[in-house]
């Protein structure tokens, strides 16, 4: 899959979703299995970056920097509330997804670009195995883990269902980190799907 091919515009209404949402009793079911996630080394498997408002593009190879976060994504353009100034929050440039969780969650890989991460990796991403500060290494890039926690919203209920939104949010999912875990840039670089994602 390439940029060029793979531009998704994202459905913002949950009747337009062909895909029936995962029920609590689903989420619980899927938890041995991202309880299992590697601890300390893992595989890049999606990479995606966001050019617009509700767009994807699903890459090959993308280049991480500290302006951007993934070279062509839109983080540098977006408000954040909790960030100082109200625009950019600095520790949100790169978030990152476990792709068990996103197969829980959301279902064929194909629908994974809709939670707008832009790293998907088969890592285990919970508050216990990623304090803030612990850094890790994706291609030649290195990204450190932020503070800042990363919550499912209304649009990621609208997607995906208010039992994801209350799982991801309260109790194992939240420790998990089933919604994800917030990165900043720490050393530029390129990765590609297929690398490697090691805990430094």
């Amino acid at each position: 899959m390439n940029a060029s091919a793979e531009t998704t515009a994202v459905a913002e209404a949950a009747s337009s979703d062909p895909v029936r949402h995962r029920s609590t009793a689903e989420l619980e079911a899927a938890l041995p299995h991202i309880r299992g996630a590697p601890r300390s080394a893992g595989t890049i498997h999606l990479i995606v970056r966001r050019p617009g408002e509700d767009a994807r593009e699903v890459l090959d190879v993308a280049e991480i920097n500290d302006a951007e976060g993934v070279a062509g994504d839109t983080w540098n353009q977006r408000s954040s509330p909790t960030s100082a100034d109200g625009g950019p929050h600095p520790d949100a440039q790169i978030t990152i997804m476990s792709t068990r969780a996103a197969a829980a969650v959301i279902g064929p890989v194909e629908r994974w670009p809709l939670a707008g991460d832009q790293i998907y990796a088969d890592l285990d991403i919970s508050h216990e195995t990623l304090p803030a500060g612990a850094q890790l290494r994706l291609g030649d890039a290195i990204l450190e883990v932020t503070a800042k926690p990363h919550r499912g919203c209304a649009k990621f209920a609208a997607r995906f269902g208010r039992d994801a939104l209350r799982f991801v949010n309260t109790g194992e999912g939240r420790d998990l980190r089933m919604r994800g875990v917030n990165c900043r840039v720490v050393q530029p670089g390129t990765v590609r799907t297929g690398d490697p994602i090691t805990r430094l």
